[in-house]
């Protein structure tokens, strides 16, 4: 199956100057790819030059500090996911980079040898000059800025809340995507026990067994690839599921989170988690009840939903301020405290 992920439909490519990216951005909802959008990135030049060039950059601007890094079971393959007892198949680390990425060279391609992936660093807190010297130009945005570097290593499907332009640095990634309303036919895992702090797609994509989950077959019919070289850039959109794979011996990835919404805004993950907490369980009747309430004033676009009412006396349900968001942030924080 790891190879038939190959034949699916690929993502929309899209030929783009650097300078054009910011623009392109703005109200994006699909993915695209972009070929060759960072290829002048020392961090993409130094790895066309081979791995160990690539390694040498990395630790020439690292920070002299311990570095988190994920280790998993000798022989336990690529993939870094639950273990039977749905605990994790891999352990958390900490250790010098130069000491993690010789790791890394020292076990390529050994069959045995454990899956070692260093996720989500963040570059300004973890390199000098990493960030500045390798960057996209995204106008206004001040996206989060992480490094991913590992071996070869599969990542379950998952989404982000946040915008997403993944970056392929060094080596070779495949993202397998999925639009948002795919989550009933991807099997979803636990919301709070997760491998890395998002829910994954209970489905190995190197060996589906679709008798325990047949839906993941439709989910295939939906689903784009996006094969990346060196240089070339990914846009996932926010909550987009999206199956990981670094198919090199040595892989590093650059990728940026941002959100459009206002700061002040709350996070509709929470929302989520209150709604299990408060209606979930309720009756089949009273749930019916609160979704037209849902429906009214949170789901809605009418107009009519205030034109009964003076602008002056609509209060939370005009459009939100920071003053008026605060105001509903304060009297939550009550509500929950109780």
């Amino acid at each position: 199956m790891a190879d038939a992920l190959a034949d699916l439909p690929p993502v929309a490519e899209e030929t783009l100057a650097p300078g054009d990216l910011d623009a392109r951005l703005a109200g994006a909802r699909e993915p695209f790819l972009v070929r060759g959008l960072a290829r002048d990135w020392p961090l993409v030049q130094a790895g066309l030059k081979g791995a160990a060039a690539a390694r040498a950059y990395l630790v020439a601007k690292a920070r002299a500090r311990q570095f988190p890094v994920n280790i998993g079971q000798p022989g336990g393959g690529e993939r870094l996911f639950y273990d039977a007892a749905m605990g994790m198949n891999f352990r958390m680390a900490q250790g010098p980079l130069a000491a993690i990425l010789d790791g890394i060279a020292a076990n390529e391609d050994k069959p045995e040898a454990p899956a070692i992936y260093l996720s989500s660093i963040d570059m300004g807190d973890y390199f000098d000059g990493l960030r500045e010297d390798n960057a996209l130009m995204l106008g206004a945005r001040r996206p989060i800025e992480s490094i991913w570097i590992g071996g070869r290593t599969r990542i379950a499907a998952h989404n982000d809340v946040p915008d997403n332009i993944a970056v392929c640095a060094v080596g070779r990634r495949r993202f397998t995507l999925f639009p948002p309303d795919a989550i009933g036919d991807l099997y979803i895992g636990p919301l709070e026990n997760t491998p890395a702090g998002r829910p994954v797609s209970m489905v190995d994509f190197a060996a589906p067994d679709l008798a325990a989950h047949p839906r993941f077959a439709q989910a295939l019919e939906r689903a784009h690839v996006a094969e990346l070289e060196p240089g070339d850039a990914v846009f996932i959109p926010s909550l987009w599921w999206h199956h990981v794979e670094g198919l090199a011996p040595f892989n590093a990835l650059v990728n940026y989170w941002w959100r459009d919404a206002p700061a002040f805004l709350g996070k509709p993950e929470d929302a989520l988690f209150h709604g299990i907490l408060a209606l979930r369980d309720l009756d089949p009747a009273t749930k019916a009840e609160w979704q037209a309430l849902f429906d009214r004033y949170v789901f809605a676009s009418d107009p009519g939903v205030t034109a009964h009412l003076p602008e002056d006396a609509r209060g939370i349900l005009a459009p939100l301020t920071a003053e008026t968001a605060g105001q509903i942030r304060a009297r939550l924080l009550r509500g929950l405290s109780r």
